[in-house]
C-alpha cells in the first residue's frame, strides 16, 4: 500500500474511509479524478466493521430467536434451546468479512489508491501519514464518528460501548442501558431477544426522541409489552461498580442494578487532533461547520459524515461523498435536504421516518396548516400474517403536498424507499393514491394511507 505509491500528489485526498469516503472516492474516480483514501483502520470505517452492519447482523439473529420461541403458535413446532454467542459472532463476522472483501475490490478495481496509516491535515493541501505528505487539489475530511460517553463516566469493566457490546462472548443476564435513541433500543430489542432483562435509562420524556411523538410512545407500548423497562425523563447521575455488577443512580435518587452497563448516549465527531483548526477551519464542539455545499471556507477542504452536524447516518455521509465528488467534477448537483435523508431504526418493531414530524411541520408551516392521518396496520393482510401491529402516519400540508412519513411495525424499514420519493418530489396524496401497491405486500398500507389521505379510504369504516 503505502510503500507501494510512486506519486504523493492527487486530484483528490481523503482523510477517512468509512461511508462517506469511500463513496467520495468511487465516484471521484468514476469520474476521471486520481483520488489518494487516507484510512488507519479499515475502508469500511465505522458502519461496515463497527455499527450499521454488525448490529443488523444481531438483530437478525434476535428475530430468529424470538420467531424460534414463538413458532408453535402458527403449527411449528421449533424449540429455542438458547444463543451461542461465539457462533453468533462467527456469522456476523463473515457478513462483515464478505462485504469488506467486496468493498477492497471495488475500491481497487476503480484505481483509488489507499493509504493505510493515520493521517493529519498539515496545511490546506496536504495530510501527512507517517511522515510521508499526499498533496491535494482538494481535500476531503470524512474521519468519522466514536461512541462517546457522558462526562466523569468512564468506559471500562462492566462499563462499556456498543464497541464492546457487538463483542461480547456471552449474553448478559442483566443490562442497563444508558440511553434511548437509536444505539440503545437497538441493543434492548437484541438483549431482551437473547433472554437478558433489560432496563431503558433515558433523561429525555421518550424513547427514540428524535421521532415523531407517536412513533416513540407506539415504541413505548411495544416494549413493555415485550417486557423492555426504561425510565425516562430522569437523568444519569453516576455508576459504581464491582466484581459482581453496575449500580446506577439517576438524579432523581433512583437506583437500577444489572450485569453491565452500555452506554449509547451518541457518536461524537472524530476530529480531536487531527490539525483542522489549525488550517482555520471552523469548529464547533467538534464538529466541522460547512455550508450547504459541503466546503469548509478554508481553501479547497470539503467534510462529509459524522463530522458534520447533523443525521449521523451511513447512507447520509455515503450521498454526501458523491455529492463532493460530483462538485469537484464540475456536475451540477442538487443540495442535499437533511429532513429528506431517511431514517430507520431497527428494533422490534421497527421505526422508519422520513420528512418532518408533525411537531416540526407545524412550526414549518402554522399550527392550522397541518393535516395527519394514521393507518393502522391492524387491516394489512401481510402485517397479519406477520403477526406485527403498528401504523404509518402521514403528515401533510393542508391542500399541500405530504411533508412527513412516519412508521412503526415489522420490517416496515423496506417502505422506506417509497416515502422518500414521496416527500422528497413533494407529491400530493392525489399523486399516489392512484399507484397499485402489490398484494399481500405490507408497502400496500402505505397505498392505502395515502388513499384515505386523498379523501378515498377504501377499507376504513365509515
Amino acid at each position: 500500500m503505502a510503500d507501494a505509491i510512486a506519486t504523493t500528489k492527487f486530484d483528490i485526498v481523503i482523510l477517512g474511509g468509512g461511508s462517506g469516503g469511500y463513496a467520495t472516492a468511487l465516484r471521484a474516480a468514476q469520474l476521471g479524478k486520481s483520488v489518494a483514501l487516507i484510512e488507519g483502520d479499515k475502508v469500511g470505517g465505522t458502519c461496515l466493521h463497527y455499527g450499521c452492519i454488525p448490529t443488523k447482523a444481531l438483530l437478525h439473529a434476535a428475530e430468529v430467536a424470538d420467531e424460534t420461541r414463538e413458532a408453535d403458535s402458527i403449527g411449528v413446532l421449533a424449540q429455542l434451546n438458547g444463543i451461542d454467542m461465539p457462533k453468533v459472532n462467527v456469522y456476523k463476522q463473515g457478513v462483515i468479512s464478505r462485504l469488506y472483501k467486496g468493498l477492497q475490490g471495488l475500491v481497487a478495481s476503480r484505481k483509488v489508491t489507499v493509504i493505510n496509516g493515520w493521517g493529519r491535515l498539515v496545511s490546506q493541501n496536504e495530510v501527512e501519514v507517517d511522515g510521508v505528505r499526499y498533496t491535494g487539489e482538494h481535500i476531503v475530511l470524512a474521519t468519522g464518528s466514536y461512541s462517546r460517553s457522558l462526562p466523569g463516566l468512564e468506559i471500562g469493566g462492566r462499563v462499556i460501548t456498543s464497541d464492546a457490546a457487538l463483542n461480547l462472548e456471552y449474553v448478559p443476564n442483566s443490562a442497563i442501558i444508558l440511553g434511548g435513541g437509536v444505539i440503545g433500543v437497538e441493543f434492548a430489542s437484541v438483549w431482551k431477544s437473547f433472554g437478558a432483562d433489560v432496563t431503558i435509562v433515558e433523561g429525555l420524556p421518550h424513547l427514540v426522541p428524535n421521532e415523531d411523538e407517536a412513533l416513540s410512545k407506539a415504541l413505548e407500548r411495544a416494549y413493555r409489552k415485550r417486557g423492555i423497562k426504561f425510565n425516562l425523563g430522569d437523568r444519569f447521575s453516576g455508576v459504581v461498580q464491582n466484581d459482581s455488577g453496575v449500580t446506577v443512580t439517576l438524579e432523581s435518587g433512583k437506583t437500577f442494578s444489572a450485569d453491565l452497563l452500555l452506554v449509547a448516549v451518541g457518536r461524537g465527531p472524530r476530529t480531536q487532533d487531527l490539525g483542522f483548526e489549525a488550517q482555520g477551519i471552523t469548529m464547533d464542539r467538534g464538529f466541522v461547520i460547512v455550508d450547504d455545499n459541503l466546503r469548509t471556507g478554508v481553501g479547497n477542504i470539503w467534510a462529509v459524515g459524522d463530522i458534520v452536524p447533523g443525521l449521523q447516518l451511513a447512507h447520509r455521509g455515503f450521498q454526501q461523498g458523491i455529492y463532493v465528488a460530483e462538485q469537484i467534477a464540475g456536475l451540477s448537483t442538487a443540495p442535499i435536504i437533511e429532513s429528506n435523508i431517511p431514517r430507520v431504526t431497527y428494533c422490534n418493531p421497527e421505526v422508519a421516518s422520513v420528512g418532518l414530524t408533525e411537531a416540526k411541520a407545524k412550526e414549518a408551516y402554522g399550527e392550522g396548516s397541518i393535516e395527519t392521518l394514521e393507518y393502522n396496520l391492524g387491516g394489512n393482510g401481510k402485517s397479519q400474517i406477520l403477526g406485527t401491529q403498528g401504523f404509518i402516519k402521514l403528515v401533510r400540508v393542508t391542500d399541500g403536498p405530504v411533508v412527513g412519513v412516519h412508521m412503526i411495525g415489522a420490517r416496515v424499514g423496506e417502505l422506506i424507499g417509497e416515502s422518500q420519493l414521496i416527500v422528497s418530489w413533494e407529491a400530493f396524496p392525489e399523486d399516489v393514491a392512484p399507484l397499485i401497491h402489490a398484494h399481500p405486500t405490507q408497502n400496500e398500507a402505505l397505498g392505502e394511507a395515502f388513499l384515505a389521505l386523498a379523501g378515498k379510504p377504501l377499507h376504513a369504516h365509515n
